[in-house]
């Protein structure tokens, strides 16, 4: 199909579609078929402009701002409604932009709406203190209050669900939101976005701007009426944005990369750790920021563990991820399809032995398949376990006891995740207090909530995202001081 011939998708804006300033538009690709599908408006610092300074007004002086934290509850709940309605058009949307199996990516959004069914519900459970004070004749007490317009930039391999863990506390506390999603994944953020009129919420609260980084997503984060930035993605990208961000003192919530130790004592239940272990790093592909990237394997099972898990894996079915067959579908962009296979290149060159995998499928057509591939003779120091992969590829590494696996697994620059197997409970309180990282998973992997903290420690981001502990990353916290003296002192008369 030609250019003009496939579906274009402008910016959301103040409730409405608008056209990119400079009718500029780029395409998205299928990395099923890794042909084009569809065009994507390209915004400039202008479009930006105009979709903060609507977010603002809502901010500032439209309906939202005089909105009582029960009734945005109820608008949020409305919304939560209607994704779970549409939540198999978005699913084929995002499994069409970003190749992710049906029934995981299906699944993903119907969860969206139940992390904003429990933001409704918090909206209003925001409570103040009374604190008290060393101060004779008075009362203090504090108020939470919205920090404003929220910048709000995503990655490829989730679009929605790492939206949502961004977009639902920021509008329970009040505040309005510019969305930048990735280049490569853009079309489901903009017919996500036109849901929210439709469920009852004010024009400018919530606004999509799609395009590059360097020409949307810098000018969204250097705007000087955004007041935070709620990142997901690189860490390099990570850390451009901190340092943009910095330099106009906002506050930032950065969820970035990892490098996630699984770990397997020889006291596991076996199978099932095959199971996680397969899970952590098989599922959506390996691009996944929390993926068990390290597989730790105590030495006295390292060899039959090893076996188990190829024999497991090695049938797993590669193809379209509409097919309710497939296992394993597509890598989501040809820039990091490209980039797996180097650190192919680089584990092999480093002496790590390839005992599964290895190579890419273009038997399976023109799209970006990439086999699940197992790496064993491994050491901690090689840059194949060093560095985030973002793919189907799987370090080995031989541990001997509970202190050289702590060793090991705390020796990288990332600390968002890790996995502990084991069926003794001393180890297992022992790990889990020991292994620097946001969460720990005893005997299971990869679960998450809308009720449970997400983040990471080190390099693996800054803030908490989902739970209680979310909402507060967008609200500003005041102080309240009332005198109930009379008599106000003479400043000049020392008391």
């Amino acid at each position: 199909m030609t250019a003009d011939a496939l579906p274009h998708f402008t910016h959301y804006i103040d409730g409405q579609d608008v056209p990119p300033a400079t009718g500029s538009y780029f395409e998205t690709q299928n990395p099923f078929s890794g042909e084009a599908w569809a065009m994507v408006a390209r915004g400039d610092a202008a479009d930006v402009d105009r979709a903060v300074k609507a977010a603002h007004k809502a901010f500032e002086s439209g309906p939202w701002s005089e909105m009582s934290a029960t009734r945005r509850g109820e608008i949020l709940f409305r919304l939560s409604e209607l994704l779970a309605q549409n939540a198999a058009a978005l699913a084929e949307v995002e499994m069409r932009d970003n190749g992710k199996l049906a029934a995981e990516v299906t699944s993903q959004v119907r969860y969206v709406a139940d992390y904003f069914r429990y933001y409704a519900g918090l909206a209003d459970k925001v409570e103040s203190h009374v604190i008290p004070t060393d101060k004779k004749g008075v009362t203090c007490f504090t108020r939470y209050e919205a920090k404003g317009v929220v910048a709000i930039i995503t990655p490829w391999n989730s679009p929605l669900t790492l939206t949502s863990w961004k977009l639902a506390p920021a509008l329970a506390a009040g505040c309005t939101a510019v969305i930048k999603p990735s280049e490569f994944t853009s079309p489901s953020a903009v017919l996500f976005a036109r849901l929210f009129k439709e469920a009852g919420f004010p024009d400018g609260v919530v606004n999509v701007v799609t395009g590059l980084g360097a020409e949307a997503g810098e000018p969204l984060v250097t705007h000087p009426l955004v007041a935070h930035v709620g990142f997901t993605g690189g860490e390099l990208a990570g850390q451009k944005i901190y340092e943009a961000a910095a330099r106009g003192l906002k506050t930032v919530t950065l969820e970035l990369g990892g490098k996630s130790p699984n770990i397997v004592f020889d006291d596991a239940d076996l199978d099932q750790a095959v199971k996680g272990v397969v899970s952590g790093i098989f599922a959506a592909a390996g691009q996944t920021c929390i993926a068990g990237s390290r597989l730790l394997v105590q030495a006295s099972i390292h060899d039959a563990f090893v076996e188990r898990l190829i024999d497991f894996v090695k049938d797993a079915r590669l193809g379209d991820p509409a097919d309710p067959q497939t296992r394993i579908g597509p890598i989501a962009t040809r820039p990091q399809f490209d980039k797996i296979l180097g650190y192919l290149d680089i584990a092999r060159a480093e002496g790590a032995r390839c005992v599964l995998g290895g190579r890419a499928r273009p038997d399976l057509g023109a799209g970006w398949f990439v086999e699940p591939t197992i790496f064993t003779g491994v050491n901690n120091g090689m840059r194949i376990a060093q560095e985030e992969v973002f793919g189907p590829v799987l370090s080995v590494i031989p541990f001997e006891d509970e202190a050289d696996a702590i060793r090991i697994g705390n020796d990288v620059q990332y600390g968002l995740a890790a996995g502990v197997w084991t069926q003794s409970l001393h180890r297992a309180m022992l790990m889990s207090s020991k292994l620097r990282a946001g969460t720990v998973w005893i005997n299971n992997y990869r679960a998450t909530s809308f009720t449970t903290p997400f983040g990471g420690y080190k390099r693996s981001g800054i803030g908490r995202e989902s739970g209680v502990e979310a909402i507060k990353e967008y609200l500003e916290t005041k102080s309240v001081w009332i005198s109930t003296d009379l008599d106000v002192p003479n400043p000049f008369v020392r008391r």
